[in-house]
């Protein structure tokens, strides 16, 4: 990165010229400043930490959402979103300091040269990365790589004595936003989109088209915990639900004239009954999507009110690979009202503690204690019906949080992560048997039940990694339990799709979208405003 300070004697020089003419501009100042620390600080600094610490405490007087990322930040934080990577292609997990392999990637490196699901990757290029207690991200860093590279493997496989050595030539993985899809019901299909990333328009199409060849007559699209992504996702999604010319979205700052999106379809593409899931870590991206549906009057939401991030982030790499990702311009749903909860400029620590207060509150167990800015009343494009702006979107059906079963106990195994090293450990020693007793994923979710003997021998494991048995709580959250880890055998077992279709039931937001997309009366009521 080209050197920004000044040297000695330009920094001598413009301090004379600041002593003979004290009115110079902000930027001038900055770089003086800079110049100063360098030539007159009384220890050795480093000059590119300097400025980036400058550059942090500059956008925490602004916004929350203004933010500098490092190049290594940068690349985690927009890899998830760009549709792929280059790598070896599995979906591992980080369990006892041993990295596990759940799947390799169809047809990808890994599967090409015989890695498959219960390996345990010991060693990268001769690097260990198990029993050395490394970080996720430096085990990523070691895997993953320019397409064509070769990285050398050293695994560890239950039925072979001898560590097993493999050549992976990495090449693009692909990396899926919508990661769940299936039939709820004989005419209800269920799509789960986790993130807006650049092919989770495709991703959806494709999904959606499963379904219909299905008998897919109406949907639920699911954000509960979407963090958000890029607006045009989001944008490219919403316009397959709208009329030719609705409004989707549109954006507006103080250096942004008005920028209006628009659906460009000739007709939509779903023609369904619509509900979207949401909570309050739905955001941004998927508020967008919520917000165009619920405006638009095509779809009801479903759950419990967003996290109201309503401005948009431009970014601004350096060359060095490090950026400003800064917020340009507010965004505002068709109807007119800007979703933004409101904030302190640089109050960032208050600013995070919104989703607690709404807690304490009571804002989770009852739509009651929900504050709504009466002020920021709007109506949506068809049917007239109320919503509201300044904080978040509002579900038409509200659903409040269901906590049965997560006890003391049942946080502890988690905290500890005795129920994913269950699972890890138990499908390694059955895989083979429950390949051969389940020969797909429906024979699985029909049969498969968690047994007391498989509770035996997790309590046991539990104990082991520090968690003391406790009957009386285990025998609360054991309907739970069974769930979740049923759910995630089949998840090692077959796709991301069988944890979901297990566990899904257990969800309260999913039950009251499953049972009022099939009341289409109440659906109906609901679309025109009554929520009697």
């Amino acid at each position: 990165m080209k050197k920004l300070l000044l040297s000695a004697v330009a920094a001598g020089t413009l301090l004379a010229a600041v002593a003979q003419n004290p009115q110079f501009d902000a930027m001038r100042k900055l770089q003086l400043t800079e110049a100063i620390i360098e030539n007159y600080y009384v220890d050795s600094v480093n000059p590119d930490t300097v400025v980036q610490e400058a550059i942090i405490a500059m956008l925490k007087t602004l916004d929350p959402h203004s933010t500098y990322t490092t190049a290594e930040e940068t690349k985690a934080l927009t890899e998830p979103l760009n549709g792929n990577f280059s790598g070896i292609g599995v979906q591992f997990q980080m369990s006892q300091d041993t990295v596990y392999v759940i799947q390799p990637t169809a047809g990808g490196p890994s599967e090409k040269v015989g890695i498959i699901p219960g390996d345990r990757i010991v060693a990268a290029n001769d690097t260990a990365i198990a029993g050395v207690k490394m970080p996720q991200s430096a085990v990523m860093k070691r895997l993953r790589g320019p397409k064509g590279s070769i990285v050398k493997l050293k695994v560890v496989r239950r039925s072979e004595a001898d560590t097993l050595e493999f050549r992976v030539k990495r090449d693009d993985i692909p990396l899926y936003t919508v990661d769940a899809s299936y039939m709820a019901d004989p005419t209800t299909g269920y799509i789960r989109i986790s993130s807006f990333g650049a092919e989770t328009a495709s991703e959806f199409v494709k999904a959606y088209n499963q379904l219909v060849g299905k008998g897919m007559k109406n949907l639920i699209i699911d954000l509960q915990d979407n963090g958000g992504g890029y607006l045009n996702a989001a944008v490219d999604v919403s316009q397959m639900f709208l009329n030719p010319g609705s409004t989707i979205v549109f954006t507006q700052g103080l250096h942004q004239s008005p920028q209006f999106f628009f659906a460009e379809q000739t007709r939509p593409i779903v023609d369904n009954r619509v509900i979207v899931l949401t909570n309050e870590y739905s955001a941004s991206a998927a508020e967008i999507l919520s917000g165009a549906l619920q405006d638009n009057d095509r779809g009801l939401i479903v759950g419990r009110r967003t996290f109201g991030k309503g401005l948009v982030q431009r970014p601004f790499p350096f060359p060095d690979g490090s950026m400003v990702r800064l917020t340009t311009a507010h965004y505002y749903t068709p109807s007119g009202r800007s979703i933004q909860k409101p904030y302190t400029k640089g109050e960032t620590d208050t600013y995070g503690e919104d989703l607690i207060e709404r807690y304490k509150h009571g804002e989770f167990s009852s739509a009651d204690s929900i504050k709504l800015d009466k002020s920021k009343k709007f109506s949506t494009i068809n049917n007239n019906r109320a919503v509201y702006g300044g904080g978040g979107i509002m579900p038409d059906l509200f659903v409040p949080i269901d906590t049965t079963g997560v006890n003391k106990y049942y946080r502890e195994l988690r905290a500890k992560n005795v129920i994913n090293q269950f699972v890890l450990d138990y499908v390694e020693q059955h895989r083979s048997t429950l390949k051969k007793e389940y020969k797909n994923e429906d024979a699985f979710i029909d049969r498969f039940a968690v047994t007391d003997r498989m509770i035996d021998e997790f309590v046991a494991l539990g104990q082991k990694l520090g968690v003391e048995a406790d009957a009386g709580q285990l025998a609360e959250c054991r309907p739970f339990l069974d769930l979740v880890i049923k759910g995630l055998v089949g998840r090692d077992l077959f796709t991301a799709s069988t944890y979901s279709r297990v566990v899904n039931p257990i969800n309260p937001v999913y039950r009251e979208a499953l049972k009022l997309i099939n009341d289409t009366e109440r659906y109906e009521a609901l679309l025109k405003g009554d929520r009697k």
